[in-house]
């Protein structure tokens, strides 16, 4: 088996990374000619709704993938990144509300749901919102600075396995009661919707919609990339000593609430950027995407490409998500039946999920 399987090993070493690397560099150069260049009535045109379907799950792999750092590398397993995830793209949508300007259904400066409150000014929490680079600035402080409290608390405790994972579930669920209020001011069930613009520019033009595409590539391989500068590092071992036998590294000097804390908080860092990328591609954000039945998911993407592989993440990602494209469309009612199979044969047979088991095939 070793031959059939020697390019999955090659994958692990650096050449291979940069191999890949150049492979998505020509993925991104590719997609956008096909969806510009090409005429509409070609065969090989790329339609809009190939290239928000594939954004969105380039969005998701990069949540995958925060995932694996904390899960598979540390042995943290959390059910609540969709939050980090849905502030982040709150923290876009913002922004992106604020670029709409007066051109609402009230002819006002603030948003349609605001106005229909009876609100007369944004609150405390929306000032400098006009400004992207404090959007920006948002997307990265707002997760970062939630995890780190939380994690500072967490870990100082010591709370870990099974208790860890269920309080991470009841964060983000407090959350999502919160945001489903309608006094918060973000705009309750509906959350935020119609955007117009990003940075100026039209978010109906394909052009702008092809950016954005690149743009999610980008953000997707450099993630990828820290989370293995991270795991090949020196940090990456002393990671993996707290996931193998966290005593035994405490005893061993380590500070394992640091190390676990930061970890942590670069996760949540990563699911902010992705919620940020994932907001202006679907045009909207509301509190259903802090669900815990969502995060619940992104834990099985990491399972079916598998945790600890890194590139496993990704690929799980699209796995589930493509299939999921499908049955919702083929045979919407059978989706769960589906995703809970998938995750039965998955942990019966491939325990080390689809990337684990061609690396192991392949050693």
């Amino acid at each position: 088996m070793g031959p059939l399987f020697s390019p999955i090993a090659r994958l692990y070493n650096r050449r291979g990374w940069l191999r890949l690397a150049a492979f998505a560099a020509l993925i991104f150069v590719v997609v956008p000619a096909l969806r510009l260049a090409v005429p509409a009535d070609s065969p090989f045109h790329l339609s809009d709704h190939y290239v928000l379907l594939l954004g969105k799950i380039m969005c998701y792999a990069m949540v995958a993938l925060a995932l694996d750092l904390i899960w598979g590398y540390t042995g943290i397993l959390s059910l609540g990144h969709g939050l980090y995830f849905a502030l982040g793209g709150y923290a876009m949508g913002m922004y992106l509300m604020r670029e709409i300007g007066a051109e609402g259904q009230y002819r006002s400066r603030l948003p349609d749901f605001m106005v229909f409150l009876d609100w007369k000014d944004f609150p405390w929490y929306w000032a400098g919102t006009e400004y992207f680079w404090v959007a920006a600035l948002k997307i990265l402080l707002v997760p970062g600075l939630l995890a780190f409290v939380f994690g500072w608390f967490a870990f100082r405790s010591r709370i870990k396995g099974v208790y860890f994972s269920i309080i991470t579930q009841a964060l983000t669920f407090a959350f999502m009661l919160l945001f489903f209020r309608n006094d918060t001011g973000f705009g309750g069930n509906n959350g935020f919707t119609d955007f117009k613009r990003i940075l100026g520019f039209s978010l109906a033009r394909p052009e702008t919609r092809v950016c954005l595409f690149a743009a999610t590539g980008f953000f997707l391989l450099l993630t990828l990339l820290v989370c293995r500068a991270v795991v090949t590092s020196k940090l990456g071992r002393v990671l993996a000593a707290i996931r193998d036998a966290e005593s035994r590294a405490m005893f061993s000097g380590y500070n394992v609430r640091d190390y676990k804390l930061f970890v942590w908080t670069l996760s949540a860092v990563l699911c902010g950027i992705a919620g940020a990328l994932y907001v202006p591609q679907v045009g909207i954000i509301n509190p259903s995407e802090m669900s815990p039945a969502n995060s619940i998911e992104i834990a099985i993407w990491v399972a079916v490409g598998g945790r600890g592989t890194l590139v496993g993440a990704p690929v799980g990602a699209f796995i589930v998500n493509g299939a999921k494209s499908y049955f919702t469309v083929a045979w919407p009612d059978y989706w769960l039946y589906f995703l809970g199979a998938l995750f039965v044969v998955v942990t019966v047979f491939l325990p080390k999920g689809v990337m684990g088991r061609l690396r192991g095939a392949a050693e």
